[in-house]
């Protein structure tokens, strides 16, 4: 059986980016995550997962490399998506010169240094608007830095695109941005819509045929009926709803 591309997974979470890689063959090979309830999660789920529990900031390349039995150039992606409330339309918008914002330079730096194939890093479309464009102007320029690496130089070759989760059988509208890059000197193309509304369904609006949004009830319809909620759920639903009428996402 051949071996999967490995990847190493930063800003882990609970996993969800991380199954989503693996649906797509990829294994994943460490995941960095700071949250303990998130790490306790993954343990739980996954016994045989390499976990590294720790502030990606104090956690050397080489360490993550050998913890995921890895040497620089051999993993196929570096993926993640660094904590982004200060790319947000919400808040104080300090972008980068919030520490926040600065975690996604540490990305950058684990890519620069591990030199996968490629990576994948998702964020909030609201990083395309701050300053007008000043931090996506910024980040795209640090992933584009040259690396030499024994006596070889290499470069990434980096896109963005923000893709709504719906267009693709998520019950849900959901726009995130994608920054992808890869040093293989290979075009990438972001992958077309699958679903859409009835005009979109229209002939000739794209190349292949499309199906209709799938629905939440579609998605979860035929579970049991779920407890009454928390306060605190009941809470943090109406901040989200606010959000959204506020912010539009």
């Amino acid at each position: 059986m051949r071996n999967k591309p490995k990847v190493i997974s930063l800003f882990s979470g609970a996993g969800g980016m991380d199954i989503g890689f693996e649906q797509a063959g990829f294994e994943i090979a460490v995941a960095v995550e700071q949250d303990s309830s998130c790490c306790n999660t993954l343990r739980e789920n996954r016994p045989s997962l390499e976990v590294i529990e720790g502030d990606v900031r104090n956690i050397k390349t080489k360490e993550i490399l050998n913890v995921a039995n890895l040497e620089p150039l051999e993993a196929a992606l570096v993926i993640g998506g660094p904590p982004c409330q200060s790319f947000s339309l919400a808040g104080k918008r300090m972008g980068l010169e919030d520490s926040r914002g600065m975690l996604v330079l540490e990305f950058s730096r684990v890519v620069h240094e591990a030199l996968p194939k490629a990576f994948v890093m998702e964020n909030v479309k609201g990083m395309l608007n701050w300053e007008k464009g000043k931090a996506i102007e910024a980040v795209m320029n640090e992933f584009r830095e040259p690396v030499v690496y024994n006596g070889q130089e290499y470069h990434y070759d980096v896109r963005y695109r923000v893709l709504n989760a719906s267009s693709y059988g998520v019950p849900q509208h959901r726009e995130r941005l994608f920054i992808v890059g890869n040093r293989l000197g290979k075009s990438y193309k972001f992958p077309e819509p699958t679903h859409g509304s009835k005009a979109e369904l229209e002939p000739g609006l794209f190349t292949e045929p499309m199906s209709p949004y799938v629905t939440a009830w579609e998605a979860i319809g035929h579970l049991p009926p779920a407890d009454e909620p928390s306060d605190t759920a009941k809470r943090v639903s109406e901040s989200i709803k606010g959000r959204i009428e506020k912010h539009g996402y």
